[in-house]
């Protein structure tokens, strides 16, 4: 552009009124689709009722107010169309100037929501869930990373620590999460190995509460009518269903007689650890999760590092996860529900325990 000096010695009046159209369309422009202007850190997940999600964000929101960025969060409300639609929303609202941090409702859901983050020149880092034959390296750079939790390994230790609460042999039940979903088949997986490797433990029934504590309350005073004192023990497949277990046998008068246990870590979990009503709880740290997958999505687009160029252990890995029982419930709670974690948003891959089995 000509300096103030220039234009006063040569402009002509087309030249003045080309000047002024350009001025308007720039004001006209929306905001997020000016040159040099930060990209939106972008939150997508099933639902904010689920308290798993709900320290999600907070840890999401944490992450942008220490990276001085705009965020949005998105909820599907276990809706896989919304979920996607308001995805793809943003991404023209943004221009694909977005970082997304995405756990889709449902493992098909990734392939949809990665191709069009890819095709807008979003970045985005996708948690739990996606098809086995998804992979970041198929979508460079734009697809950064993929993250779960060995629910494998998960699934059996709180199974494990279950039965040796019950003193190795008795009847249980099982609550299971959403059938078509990453963790809720690794970590049924987890469970079945766990019962293969201890004969004297019965599984009385296995029933799919979908993740949710209104479900799972609701089949609990079932399973309790079917088979009263038979049950001597719960497994949940996360804590929300757990939760939603443990009031019904509240209504019974059996809390802390009949010992749950669960996965995420929530607090209501780790406060019935705390009275001994739930055996354990193993926690992914959602908060750590929430801000994270923004960190490495938004450094990746900055060009902090170059996706194409990290290792396998970078671009699908599993993370650590933590077992909260008895043992280590205090210190737990002083450092991660009494206070918000502290964590390094520097420390890309610092609880990066491996690369995911393909």
């Amino acid at each position: 552009m000509k300096d103030r000096t220039d234009l006063t010695l040569s402009v002509s009046r087309r030249t003045l009124m080309m000047g002024a159209t350009a001025g308007v369309a720039a004001l006209a422009m929306p905001r997020v689709l000016r040159a040099q202007e930060k990209p939106t850190l972008v939150t997508s997940i099933r639902s904010l009722s689920n308290p798993y999600h709900a320290v999600w964000k907070t840890g999401a929101e944490a992450y942008a107010k220490w990276a001085g960025l705009e965020h949005v969060t998105l909820v599907s409300e276990g809706n896989s169309e919304k979920g996607i639609a308001d995805i793809k929303a943003m991404l023209a609202k943004t221009g694909g100037n977005m970082v997304l941090n995405s756990d889709p409702n449902d493992t098909p859901d990734a392939r949809p929501i990665v191709e069009a983050c890819a095709k807008a020149g979003a970045y985005v880092v996708t948690q739990w869930n996606k098809p086995a034959d998804l992979h970041p390296k198929d979508f460079n750079p734009n697809y950064v990373s993929h993250i779960e939790f060995d629910g494998i390994a998960s699934g059996k230790t709180i199974a494990e620590i279950l039965f040796k609460t019950i003193g190795g042999k008795g009847g249980i039940v099982a609550l299971g999460g959403l059938i078509s979903t990453t963790a809720a088949i690794e970590r049924k997986k987890g469970l079945d190995a766990a019962l293969a490797a201890n004969p004297d433990i019965k599984l009385l029934d296995f029933q799919v509460a979908n993740w949710k504590s209104t479900e799972a309350f609701d089949l609990m005073g079932n399973l309790l009518t079917r088979f009263g004192d038979d049950i001597k023990g719960i497994w949940a497949a996360n804590d929300d269903m757990g939760s939603g277990a443990l009031e019904a046998l509240r209504a019974e008068n059996l809390a802390g007689k009949v010992p749950i246990v669960g996965v995420d870590g929530i607090k209501t979990a780790v406060d019935a650890v705390r009275t001994g009503e739930f055996a354990c709880t193993v926690t992914s740290d959602p908060f750590w999760q929430g801000g994270m997958g923004l960190a490495i999505g938004y450094n990746a687009k900055i060009g902090k590092f170059d996706p194409t160029k990290e290792p396998p252990e970078h671009r699908e890995f599993y993370g650590k996860a933590v077992l909260i029982s008895h043992d280590n419930v205090e210190e737990y709670y002083k450092t991660n529900v009494d206070a918000k974690p502290e964590i390094d948003w520097n420390d890309l891959w610092g609880r990066v325990t491996g690369a995911i089995r393909t």
